[in-house]
C-alpha cells in the first residue's frame, strides 16, 4: 500500500474510533439525567423503578392535600382514575396547584410504593393537560369500563 494511502487510512479510522467514543460518552452521560413517566397504576404493578427519579402524573384527589402548618412540606394524593399514590414534597408548590389538577411530580419511588418528590409541575391553563396524564387517565377509565362490562355480561 502506498505510504500517502496508508496515512489516509489511519486518519479515517482514527477519526472514526474518536467519534464513536464521543457518541458513547455523551448517551452515557444523557441516560443518567433521563427521566421515564409513571402512572400510579404502573408503580402499584411494579414497572417504574424503585429509588430511582422518575416523572408521575396523575390528577391530585380532592381532599387529600395535607400541609404541615410548621414547615413546607405537603403530602396528596395522585390518582390515573385505576390506582392511586401518595406524593410527599418540601417546597414551594406552584401557583397553579390544586385538588383536582393534573400535576406531573418529579422525585423518587419508595419501597412501599410512594412518591417522594423534588420538584412539582402543574398545568399552565384550564386546558392543558400533560399529554401523558391525559393519557393515562383515558387508559384507566378504558380499563374501568371494560372490567364493568366484564362484570354487568356475568
Amino acid at each position: 500500500m502506498h505510504p500517502e494511502r496508508k496515512r489516509r487510512l489511519w486518519i479515517v479510522v482514527g477519526s472514526i474510533v474518536a467519534l464513536s467514543l464521543g457518541i458513547t460518552l455523551v448517551l452515557y452521560a444523557m441516560r443518567q439525567n433521563i427521566n421515564y413517566f409513571y402512572t400510579p397504576t404502573q408503580i402499584w404493578s411494579g414497572e417504574a423503578p424503585k429509588e430511582r427519579t422518575v416523572n408521575t402524573g396523575g390528577m391530585v384527589v380532592n381532599g387529600s392535600v395535607k400541609r404541615d402548618p410548621e414547615s413546607l412540606k405537603v403530602q396528596f394524593v395522585l390518582t390515573d382514575t385505576d390506582k392511586d399514590v401518595t406524593v410527599f414534597y418540601e417546597g414551594i408548590l406552584p401557583d397553579l396547584f390544586r385538588e383536582g389538577q393534573g400535576i406531573i411530580a418529579i422525585g423518587k419511588i419508595t419501597p412501599d410504593n410512594t412518591v417522594q418528590a423534588t420538584q412539582i409541575l402543574a398545568k399552565h391553563d384550564e386546558n392543558y393537560m400533560a399529554p401523558e396524564v391525559k393519557d393515562a387517565i383515558e387508559q384507566a377509565e378504558k380499563r374501568a369500563r371494560e372490567k364493568n362490562a366484564a362484570g354487568a355480561g356475568g
